[in-house]
């Protein structure tokens, strides 16, 4: 394994979102000095936290799967994660609805899923369940250590007997095909697929591996911490600043000095120089090279779809959802077409309401919901759309509506407070694209072949987050912190 060159006592980390927060914490069980320097006045990067009038609203990721990616870099300084974090699990992880009236509840013990399934689509649809159930397992313990928790430097890296029992089991082949070979029922197959839009994918694209992304959600669980996402990088870097990592707030990195090859310090927006030896990059990285570091000549990359957020106060309670709500359109196949390849706002919608209320009724006023509605669209590449006239106004008014039509009753009549996130936002927040999805996981930006998390160039600077190794979603990114502070804790002394 690669590593960065020359000492490592201090390092700079340049951001406390979630990669940046797990690869501190890692450093300083291994004895490194650590600064993080972030722009905001709190952690937590694209997982923030807006208050409008009393309502709670955690501003990026809402599906919290695989907690003890949580409990490893805490583990690491001798923490207990329930000594920092309350977490409840969700049940039903999501509830689906269909264009034919129908729901599927996503339970994640799979005797119960398994009985749902059998009500909903029938017995056959709930064996092909099961045996998807045990595909999946089988993928997610072949791909865990050896390909996604493990930094890789070359595609020789992957050459072991686990990539030849991957390609067995069929996790090389596209992800719908694979998904069909165990469902029949369109529902089922939706339900266990359209996470490859996480990876910036449509499902008949992207690679069965992705599979392991809906293990994740609908097998491994899902939770939702107490006080929102935003609870979690508020839980990592209260553990780091015990353990002796100096943060930073309310200071933003301009440059990092470089000297012969070398990073030398950070500068910051009111001129001061802070001294690294080694410094860590968390925001996102096509970004960070273009910002922060001597300009040379980047990798295209193919983007992601972004989305719109609707982050939504209401008088408005509904009985019958759930804490996530996946609401399908008629359109499927379309739809990615439309979003991906086409670069056009989805003519039939599929959309994720997630109901803070519903599990932490303190997320807004007494008698109040909050409400956070996301649909995909394109990127700024893709489609690029004059988000900054009326559009957003306008794509909002559209949602609401759709939103009506599909059963929340007086929705729009509801709304006291809403504010509008849209790609033009994410491109203002940092964000490569206008998607806070980063590079698409295709074949070329996959494993080794993502941009690497240590600069070809400069030897001591490090990447970390959902642009580099191993991708995109919570658990990665919290992977992608260890995986960058190992390039610096296994430096050779």
């Amino acid at each position: 394994m690669r590593t960065v060159t020359g000492p490592t006592d201090h390092v700079v980390v340049v951001g406390a979102g979630l990669g940046g927060l797990a690869c501190a914490l890692h450093l300083a069980a291994a004895g490194r000095q650590v600064t993080v320097v972030e722009r905001e006045t709190v952690p937590g990067g694209r997982a923030g936290r807006l208050s409008l009038q009393g309502y709670e609203f955690d501003t990026g990721p809402t599906v919290l799967t695989m907690p003890e990616l949580i409990a490893e870099p805490l583990n690491a300084v001798g923490e207990n994660l329930s000594d920092w974090l309350e977490l409840t699990p969700l049940d039903p992880a999501y509830r689906a609805y269909y264009p034919d009236g129908s729901t599927l509840d996503v339970r994640t013990d799979t005797v119960r899923m398994a009985a749902e399934i059998a009500r909903v689509c029938g017995p056959k649809e709930a064996d092909g369940y099961l045996r998807f159930v045990d595909f999946a397992r089988k993928l997610w313990q072949l791909e865990r250590h050896d390909f996604i928790d493990r930094n890789l430097d070359t595609p020789l890296d992957l050459v072991n007997l686990n990539l030849l029992k991957l390609i067995g089991l069929g996790g090389m082949r596209r992800l719908q095909p694979k998904i069909n070979q165990y469902f029949n029922d369109p529902r089922t197959q939706r339900i266990f697929s359209f996470q490859a839009m996480y990876a910036g994918l449509a499902p008949h694209d992207a690679l069965a591996i992705y599979a392991v992304i809906a293990y994740l959600d609908s097998v491994a669980g899902v939770y939702f911490p107490k006080g929102g996402m935003h609870a979690v990088p508020r839980a990592l870097a209260g553990a780091a600043e015990k353990h002796g990592v100096t943060f930073r707030y309310g200071t933003t990195v301009t440059e990092v000095e470089t000297v012969n090859g070398r990073a030398t310090a950070v500068i910051t927006e009111d001129g001061s120089r802070i001294p690294a030896d080694v410094v860590v990059l968390n925001p996102d990285l096509p970004v960070a090279k273009r910002d922060l570091l001597p300009q040379r000549r980047q990798r295209n990359l193919k983007y992601s779809p972004s989305c719109v957020v609707l982050h939504i106060g209401s008088t408005q309670s509904y009985s019958k959802i759930a804490h996530h709500n996946i609401h399908f359109g008629s359109k499927w196949r379309g739809t990615f077409q439309e979003v991906i390849g086409k670069g056009l706002l989805m003519s039939d919608p599929s959309l994720l309401v997630t109901n803070p209320t519903h599990t932490d009724p303190s997320a807004a006023p007494a008698g109040r919901q909050s409400y956070y509605v996301l649909a995909p669209t394109p990127n700024l590449i893709a489609g690029p759309m004059d988000w900054r006239g009326g559009l957003a106004e306008r794509y909002a008014s559209s949602l609401v509506r759709t939103l009506e039509q599909r059963g929340y009753v007086g929705f729009g009549d509801g709304i006291e407070v809403q504010q509008i996130i849209t790609p033009a936002d994410w491109e203002d927040q940092g964000m490569a694209a206008g998607t806070p999805f980063a590079a698409a996981h295709t074949f070329a930006q996959t494993g080794p072949f993502r941009p690497a998390n240590l600069h070809p160039g400069l030897e001591n600077v490090v990447f970390t987050g959902s642009g580099t190794q191993p991708g995109v979603g919570v658990p990665m990114v919290l992977i992608s912190g260890k995986l960058a502070a190992a390039r610096v804790t296994e430096a050779a002394a």
